[in-house]
């Protein structure tokens, strides 16, 4: 299993790093536009989709990102849509979490099933726009879930006691959770020194926000890293409620794209509501 994961991960990152790192950012959109019509269709499948509907579900996530681009979105600056996503997140995300896995099976499956394409296409337009200002930019938001989510593997396993969620993920505990957000907190520091060190010429998320205050940047952190968590927590609620260990066996060793995102998909327009309204500048 772990020679699998490693082959899977080395395979991954030889086709992300060149995408992620060419001068302009319209290969990263496309392949970004790929994941989440993978992650579509295994959304078809966690809420009992046929094949032919899990594949045109697919198909249905990728056209708010089409659309999005059309209309230039990827390059505007949308803090409206951030808002409205980071607080659709926390309210039903907390709804959801605290009615469990039973709720989210008997509610109405076009809701099920409009609620993963708005929360995909929501999730490919910060890539986007995160892209366009930056890969440092970009970067500090991806490896912050990384690093969350490692610290709090590593957190959990040496000091966990307390379960977090144990209807929905019995490996989950409040100690992995203060020990993720300890990982996300050392990371912040580290890439703020490169940035200084370096000048890097677009600012990443933690430079931003320390710019306003190291008050705000603490808040930030500690929010960003609750997302990551509700994210990871809502998806294993899903799986739960499907049966499924697994979002699909797409990546060999590591699950689905969804479990490889589902961290991803809170934090992203979090961080760019942040960076969007004020909050950082």
């Amino acid at each position: 299993m772990l020679r699998q994961r490693v082959i899977t991960a080395v395979l991954l990152l030889l086709v992300l790093l060149p995408v992620l790192f060419y001068p302009e950012p319209q290969p990263f959109m496309v392949l970004a536009m790929l994941m989440i019509a993978a992650g579509g269709w295994e959304w078809g499948r966690l809420n009992s989709l046929s094949r032919l509907g899990s594949c045109s579900l697919g198909l249905v996530s990728t056209l708010p990102c089409g659309l999005a681009w059309w209309l230039g979105w990827d390059r505007m600056s949308t803090p409206l849509f951030w808002l409205i996503g980071s607080a659709g997140w926390v309210l039903i995300g907390g709804l959801l979490l605290a009615r469990g896995a039973g709720f989210w099976s008997r509610s109405p499956l076009l809701l099920r099933l409009l609620a993963g394409v708005l929360v995909l296409g929501l999730a490919w337009l910060a890539l986007a726009q995160a892209r366009h200002r930056g890969i440092n930019f970009l970067l500090s938001i991806l490896v912050l879930v990384w690093v969350a989510d490692i610290f709090a593997y590593f957190a959990g396993h040496a000091f966990g006691r307390r379960k977090l969620a144990p209807a929905i993920s019995p490996g989950k505990s409040w100690e992995g959770v203060w020990g993720g957000m300890a990982g996300v907190a050392l990371l912040a520091l580290a890439w703020i020194a490169a940035d200084r060190f370096w000048q890097a010429s677009a600012a990443s998320l933690y430079s931003l926000l320390l710019a306003r205050g190291p008050l705000l940047l603490l808040l930030g952190l500690v929010y960003l890293t609750a997302m990551s968590v509700l994210g990871d927590l809502l998806e294993s609620l899903v799986k739960r409620s499907a049966g499924m260990k697994d979002s699909s066996g797409l990546l060999p060793g590591h699950g689905g794209v969804l479990d490889r995102i589902d961290a991803l998909l809170p934090v992203l327009p979090t961080a760019m509501l942040l960076v969007s309204i004020g909050v950082a500048r």
